[in-house]
């Protein structure tokens, strides 16, 4: 009996979730609570287990794969350009739906709700945790910034090497190929994952409290979905010349995932898949995405930070001027790589409540609807670094058109197919 396709069994996972948490909550059912953080929990766990070494083999290969492409350094510099420009028209979204709105008046919330976190960011921390004390500490505590660090070194170290660094480039590309096929197994869970997730959030929180910062849920979530329908589509359209729907038809597997899993790194070798099939080159997807997921953060690091240190400013009774709003800009555009990829944004939200002179306190204050508002966040993280490689590959001519306005199939379902193509195309083994 063959499934339902991958996008219907996420959007009945959603659905379900919703139903449980709903009875969990509204009937008191403590099994069922435990029953459902447990199962968001393990999916969860499952994509984090890959993350370190993912990171760190998807990175290495990547920039040794930029030697295969003509005008590598171009591409990368127009890579890195885009990744800016989106970030700061982000950040400018949300700091004006933040002025139009004034997501912290009337909430209720007061200074003392708020505490401060355990870890906070500083652009001193940020600096100096970029290189690591030794090469095993980033990999046990998953500090992802710190492997990318390693990772571009042993690349640009094996670029200089040449011939000499094959066999590592080789077994580096297996060990890539092992992990992200060992990661679309845990993919395949997601729609089980999906019902956890959902269905904790809505029976640890239940909409009270979604109620309670319904300005500020809805500020992110008008925010992201302005930059993702609004923005990506016209950037699309007017600087790559190609289909905005085509690309949300192509991209939508990742972005989807990418609302489930509130995890970037997690999500990549889906988002590699979707923007191969759109028709970018392996070669420099396989560099633009991996540095797009530890560093391409529309989401968690421009419209959530600016949005927050506004909300927050506003229950700490606290002026912000044109210099906070540039600073709030700087910090988003500059200081992205400090969300690194995995779920949650405190330690940029930490960065910028530091670098503006806001009570750290105020992060305590958002801890709690973080998961809801993690889902958006995620998503358009995702659907950027997606957009970004087909936008600078139409601009340099060298994105396949024809593979462009053909994709369709979810990753999911086009890998089982290819798979079921290979053994069928395989000759008959003689009794």
């Amino acid at each position: 009996m063959s499934l339902p396709p991958f996008w219907v069994q996420i959007v009945a996972g959603l659905v379900l979730g919703v139903v449980l948490g709903w009875i969990t909550r509204s009937y008191d059912v403590s099994w069922l609570h435990t029953t459902l953080d447990k199962v968001g929990h393990i999916f969860v766990q499952l994509l984090k287990l890959a993350v370190a070494p993912l990171v760190f083999f998807a990175i290495l290969v990547s920039i040794t794969n930029l030697r295969k492409v003509n005008n590598a350094a171009r591409l990368a510099t127009r890579t890195l350009l885009w990744f800016m420009i989106t970030s700061l028209i982000a950040v400018v979204i949300g700091i004006v739906i933040g002025l139009l709105t004034n997501p912290g008046a009337g909430t209720g919330l007061t200074p003392k709700d708020g505490q401060k976190p355990e870890h906070a960011g500083s652009w001193l921390d940020f600096l100096t945790g970029i290189i690591p004390t030794d090469v095993i500490t980033p990999f046990t505590e998953l500090n992802v910034l710190q492997i990318v660090f390693m990772a571009v070194v042993a690349g640009i170290a094996a670029l200089k090497l040449g011939e000499k660094a094959q066999p590592i480039l080789t077994f580096a590309e297996s060990v890539l190929e092992l992990l992200q096929k060992a990661l679309w197994w845990v993919i395949r869970l997601a729609p089980i994952g999906t019902v956890g997730l959902i269905g904790y959030a809505i029976a640890e929180y239940g909409w009270h409290l979604i109620g309670k910062y319904a300005t500020f849920t809805a500020d992110v979530y008008i925010g992201c979905a302005l930059v993702m329908f609004g923005v990506y589509p016209l950037l699309l359209a007017t600087v790559a010349k190609v289909n905005p729907v085509q690309f949300f038809k192509g991209a939508w597997p990742a972005i989807q995932l990418a609302f489930v899993s509130r995890s970037s790194v997690g999500t990549m070798p889906v988002t590699v898949k979707v923007t191969e099939r759109l028709g970018v080159p392996k070669e420099y997807t396989s560099f633009a995405v991996p540095f797009g997921a530890t560093t391409k953060m529309d989401g968690c690091a421009a419209i959530y930070p600016a949005l927050a240190a506004i909300f927050i400013a506003q229950i700490f009774g606290v002026e912000l001027g044109v210099k906070e709003y540039v600073l709030i800009a700087l910090v988003s555009v500059i200081g992205s790589a400090a969300t690194a990829g995995l779920t949650g944004a405190t330690v940029m939200l930490t960065l910028t409540l530091s670098t503006l002179g806001l009570p750290l306190e105020g992060v305590g204050l958002l801890m709690a609807i973080d998961p809801v508002l993690d889902m958006m966040r995620t998503a358009t993280n995702v659907a950027g670094q997606a957009l970004v490689p087909v936008v600078v590959a139409a601009r340099e001519k060298i994105l396949d058109l024809d593979a462009y306005h053909s994709a369709s199939a979810s990753p999911v379902d086009e890998d089982e197919s290819r798979e079921a193509e290979r053994k069928v195309s395989l000759p008959p083994v003689a009794a």
